[in-house]
């Protein structure tokens, strides 16, 4: 299991939100590609970024960033969200050098497009699911629908998804720990690796995760805990490493 560093962009700027408002938000750098430096020399496998500004537009925002990272560190995999919308757009990210082209809202409107995205760029295609109270969130956190997370899961496992990335809003950004029953429930559950994301707080929360990845959960995202200093980065993968024995994903 990995664990994936986080860059939420918004106006520019590497920030952090409190369970998705985006008038709660704190500034951690206004140099998203030194920061993404910074968690490449840590030892990151992967980096995970989310457009906040395109999650809510539905169109790429930060998009020249996003390229930017991509290009400066090449042997660093990239993971992106938000504001993903056409097969368009997941073709220019993908050629920029992004590994991996989230699809969050869209999944949820219109599965079948997941499919077709599938099918046009294989192994390329994550799904995130951001949920409250087992109910899928749309748009930004925005908007919640009367969609069960388990069923609409299952509902990829015939598609080829890499993985689903699995938030529960209500820890996200509070670091009050992560959702490990949940998320071992979901990954318990479907075929699809699952990757958590919201809530890690600390060392014990890496430890915890790890007691269930082999449910069939690949890695962890963290975000406000390795920016203010309750999680070591490196320390944590370590301690994943030395838990785990399977091989960590790319």
């Amino acid at each position: 299991m990995i664990l994936i560093p986080a860059i939420d962009l918004k106006d520019g700027q590497c920030v952090r939100l409190r369970q998705g408002r985006m008038d709660d938000d704190t500034v951690f750098s206004d140099n998203p590609v030194e920061m993404a430096g910074k968690w490449h020399t840590a030892g990151a496998r992967r980096l995970h970024l989310v457009d906040l500004n395109g999650a809510f537009e539905g169109k790429p925002v930060n998009g020249k960033i996003i390229q930017e990272i991509s290009k400066t560190y090449p042997d660093l995999p990239v993971e992106i969200g938000g504001g993903i919308r056409t097969i368009k757009t997941v073709e220019a990210y993908l050629d920029a050098g992004v590994e991996y082209a989230i699809i969050g809202t869209k999944a949820v409107e219109d599965p079948d497009f997941v499919t077709q995205l599938c099918k046009e760029f294989p192994g390329h295609i994550i799904v995130g699911l951001d949920a409250l109270d087992g109910k899928v969130a749309i748009k930004g956190w925005a908007e919640v629908c009367d969609v069960d997370l388990f069923d609409l899961s299952k509902r990829y496992e015939d598609d080829g998804v890499e993985s689903i990335i699995y938030t529960d809003i209500s820890r996200d950004g509070m670091m009050q720990g992560a959702n490990v029953e949940n998320t071992a429930a979901l990954a318990q559950a479907i075929s699809i690796s699952v990757i958590a994301s919201g809530g890690i707080h600390d060392l014990g929360d890496v430890e915890a995760i790890c007691k269930v990845a082999h449910h069939g959960i690949s890695g962890a995202i963290t975000g406000r805990a390795i920016y203010e200093g309750t999680l070591d980065f490196a320390e944590g993968q370590q301690l994943a490493d030395k838990l785990l024995t399977t091989k960590p994903i790319n």
